[in-house]
Order: structure tokens, then sequence, then C-alpha cells
């Protein structure tokens, strides 16, 4: 049997990827009762680290292109429902933040569990390339932007 034909990395495939993997997402998150940004949001503040919160929604707009009302939003709900604490500017994740966190990282673990399951060098060089292509993204955006 012959193996499969892989295409080279281009777009497309990368596309193809986020869309599969956000389709695993979804059901976990609606199942916690949570949107995309504002598990972004728990994942960034994973640490429990207080961090200022205007460097916190730039940090989450520029990794995933949100808008920023939308993480302004996704925080006051998570604020609201007791996972940040919310003072003087600072963000932080709370107790009930990291329970909530935990349990989704353990449900997309145990989703995702086998999908990952390659020899080390293997996830070191497609980590390293998507990283540069995620780079040279984000130098082309902020090129453009300021012209």
């Amino acid at each position: 049997m012959q193996a499969p034909a892989y295409q080279p990395l281009n777009p497309q495939i990368i596309g193809q990827t986020e869309s599969a993997l956000g389709a695993l997402l979804g059901p976990v998150l609606a199942e916690a009762g949570r949107s995309f940004e504002q598990w972004v949001v728990l994942a960034v503040t994973a640490d429990g680290s207080p961090v200022d919160r205007a460097r916190l929604v730039a940090r989450v707009v520029d990794a995933r292109k949100f808008a920023a009302a939308d993480v302004e939003a996704a925080i006051a709900q998570l604020a609201a429902d007791g996972a940040l604490s919310v003072q003087s500017g600072q963000v932080a994740l709370t107790a009930t933040g990291q329970e909530v966190r935990r349990r989704i990282r353990a449900r997309i673990d145990e989703v995702t569990g086998g999908l990952f399951d390659f020899p080390a060098d293997d996830l070191a060089t497609a980590g390293r390339v998507l990283a540069t292509v995620t780079e040279r993204a984000n130098a082309f955006l902020a090129s453009h932007a300021a012209s």
C-alpha cells in the first residue's frame, strides 16, 4: 500500500488545520459556557500573576487578531463570573478561574489526545516553521498598518 501524498505546508493546509481544531474546540467551550475569546483570556492569564489590563488586551489582540472590544467584553464577563479579578487596572485569574481553565484544558487534552502523537523532532520542526510563518505574517501586517 502506497503512503498518501502530502502537499507542502501552505496557507490552505494551515487554514484547514485551524478549522478542524476549531471544530473540536467549539463544543468543548460550549460545554463550559465559554466563548473562544474568554478561553484565550483564561489561557493568557493562566499563571495567575496580575497583568496590566491594557497589556493583556493588546497581547490577546496581537496573538489572535480579535477586536479589542471583544477582548474587553470577555474580560468583563469573566470578571462578572468570578473567574478574573480586575482591580486598579490589573487583571488576575482567581481560584475559580484556575478551576475553569483547568477543566477546559483537561477536556481539550481528552478530545485532542491522539492528534499530536508525532516524534518530538517532527513537532519541534513544525513548531518552528509555524512560529516563523506567524512572525513573518505579523511583520507584514505591521508594515502595512503603518503605511
